[in-house]
């Protein structure tokens, strides 16, 4: 492969390392913050962003000895990425589509002290719109995984003509 040519996804060992491959050369931000593909099946999709304190809110403890949370916008990004991606999954032609967000809703259930694992289950696919439901857990410190944030996505499908 050349400098000026993209690899073709029969190129990669699985669908995982290929989307890994598109994360880490193509989005910027999401390869910035350590976005990792953990799982693709059909229907669904699991990303991980591992925890790191430039990511947090840095605020002052009691004890000043706490951990400090991760950004909402965070546990947003993986609820809003996990879901578009997870539609693709569920589509004929997944390379031939563009994704957009129409609708992202987020519920915050508590704070965020560790790695965060978003997993996206479509809901349903349509010719033009597709809704995906999103889980976003956390890893604390000592090992106790919660549920930090909750979602849903809609988002406009552009197939091609």
């Amino acid at each position: 492969m050349t400098d000026d040519t993209q690899p073709t996804p029969e190129e990669f060992a699985d669908l995982e390392s290929l989307l890994q491959y598109f994360i880490e050369e193509n989005q910027e931000f999401l390869s910035w913050i350590g976005t990792t593909v953990e799982h693709i099946g059909e229907g669904t999709m699991t990303l991980s962003v591992p925890y790191d304190e430039k990511l947090s809110n840095k605020r002052p403890t009691p004890s000043g000895d706490g951990r400090a949370d991760l950004h909402g916008g965070i546990a947003a990004t993986l609820i809003d990425t996990a879901g578009g991606l997870a539609l693709r999954t569920a589509m004929d032609n997944p390379f031939d589509a563009r994704i957009a967000t129409i609708n992202l809703n987020v519920n915050y259930l508590r704070p965020a002290v560790g790695d965060l694992v978003a997993t996206a289950n479509v809901i349903r696919v349509g010719g033009s719109v597709g809704v995906s439901e999103i889980m976003v857990e956390s890893t604390t410190p000592d090992g106790e995984t919660r549920e930090v944030a909750t979602g849903q996505g809609a988002f406009r499908i552009f197939r091609p003509e």
